[in-house]
């Protein structure tokens, strides 16, 4: 597969990791060019994993956000996955923006209830760690 990013999405991680950008505009479709960013640069859900948690937290305490409170592990790592599985079933995209466009059912954000159950999405414990899908399995890709 070929993925690339474009400036624009090298100055908006940039914006990200600077805590520049604004973290009321920090929307789901701001996560999912997040994630798409890293897992390009990556090209690993681990690493990508690590680098978007720290540039969460980041945006979250520039924002005078306890991460703590808002800082959500599971969905961060559900989404990556589900990102990483979108972009080996995508082909070749260009820019973050191009392939949000070619995958816009990554676009509803309450796709991950049809893995988890609400009750174990939002328990404390997958706040603070990232629990499996105890609905539907998310594919991985190595």
């Amino acid at each position: 597969m070929n993925w690339s990013i474009t400036n624009e999405d090298t100055v908006f991680l940039k914006s990200i990791e600077r805590a520049s950008f604004s973290a009321k505009d920090f929307d789901h479709r701001a996560h999912l060019r997040l994630a798409y960013i890293y897992l390009v640069r990556y090209q690993d859900i681990s690493r990508a994993n690590k680098a978007v948690e720290k540039a969460l937290i980041g945006l979250l305490r520039a924002a005078g956000v306890d991460p703590d409170a808002k800082y959500h592990q599971t969905l961060t790592t559900a989404w990556l996955m589900a990102v990483w599985h979108f972009m080996n079933n995508a082909g070749n995209t260009e820019s973050a923006d191009e392939f949000i466009d070619k995958n816009s059912k990554l676009l509803n954000s309450k796709i991950m209830l049809s893995h988890y159950t609400e009750k174990r999405l939002f328990s404390d414990e997958s706040r603070r760690t990232f629990v499996a899908p105890d609905l539907e399995p998310i594919p991985i890709y190595n």
